[in-house]
């Protein structure tokens, strides 16, 4: 059991990171109503959120940039004119997903950027594909993260070696990533100790970014922070690919750092949240998100069954538990 101290208290050094543009626009190809991002910005502000993660810096050469939203792709230009000034109270944070950004020719070098982090995703079998990544936007003068994404798939022995490697590297964050929702908060204390011990004896930090497939996000968050987890990732109301994410309204009102303020939030869910859910958009926890969660599936068959707004749910366990 956790100390009360630790739930009650606060340490200086938890970052609350906000990942609405790039999970949450997975749901809609990144197209966000118009002054949404500003709007957005200006709340992570008021709320003292710490990184505001703008989107991915996706490959034009993979990707139709006619097919998404500014987000997909991070341009610094776009950046800029979503912030104007820059406030040095909220750091802003780009994600390159190992094979599909071009790093080398579309992240430059910080002090021309509005860019503070680059977060760097890969599978466990692409850790050294993110190491040259990592490396190559360190000494571009950005912080740097890693999520290693599906964890909850992989065996303890390969993520200990993935660990070492990673931790040998210029990386400052390393990131315990539930991409399937299928990790239990017991489960979690484990993998968070187990983080710990390679970014203790490396002098790295710890995150988390979970999944609400099972309804574990915000549970799975607290857990790693009375664990010791600094970097804590959200999203308003949820939003993110298929089931969503922690939600940032109820992360901003557990934390007991007086910095951290509920209200801009949820004048921000008022505004602009509700009416995005209104319009059509779809996200958030449902049967067929549980159900993956529960069989440690990717859910990509949850969300190809939410897009054909199927409601058949006893045949798509079938379909999903069949063997053949």
């Amino acid at each position: 059991m956790k100390e009360l101290s630790e739930l009650l208290s606060f340490r200086p050094s938890v970052k609350v990171v906000d990942a609405t543009l790039r999970d949450g626009g997975l749901v809609n190809d990144f197209y966000f109503p118009k002054g949404f991002e500003k709007a957005l910005y200006e709340t992570n502000i008021k709320a003292g959120v710490d990184y505001m993660e703008f989107g991915y810096k996706a490959d034009k050469d993979l990707f139709d940039v006619n097919k998404f939203g500014p987000c997909k792709f991070c341009d610094d230009d776009f950046i800029w004119k979503v912030i104007g000034e820059k406030n040095p109270d909220l750091k802003i944070a780009a994600m390159a997903d190992v094979g599909r950004c071009n790093f080398k020719r579309d992240i430059i070098d910080r002090k021309d950027s509005a860019i503070d982090l680059i977060r760097v995703a890969c599978y466990i079998n692409q850790i050294p594909a993110a190491i040259e990544v990592i490396e190559d936007c360190t000494k571009k003068g950005y912080e740097t993260s890693c999520n290693i994404m599906a964890i909850s798939g992989a065996q303890e022995s390969d993520v200990k070696v993935a660990l070492e490697l990673l931790c040998q590297s210029s990386v400052n964050v390393i990131y315990i990533v539930d991409s399937y929702g299928a990790i239990y908060p017991e489960q979690m204390a484990r993998i968070a100790n187990l983080y710990g011990e390679y970014a203790a004896k490396y002098g790295k930090k710890v995150g988390i970014h979970a999944h609400d497939n099972q309804k574990l996000a915000f549970a799975n968050t607290i857990e790693c922070v009375g664990d010791g987890v600094d970097f804590l990732d959200a999203t308003y109301m949820s939003m993110g690919r298929g089931a969503g994410n922690c939600a940032m309204e109820t992360l901003l009102g557990f934390l007991k750092n007086p910095k951290y303020n509920i209200y801009p939030a949820i004048q921000f869910l008022e505004k602009y949240m509700q009416p995005l859910k209104d319009s059509g958009v779809v996200w958030g926890y449902d049967l067929q998100y549980l159900m993956t969660g529960l069989l440690n599936q990717h859910p990509r068959t949850a969300i190809s069954f939410t897009k054909d707004n199927r409601k058949d749910f006893s045949n798509f366990y079938k379909e999903i538990t069949s063997q053949e």
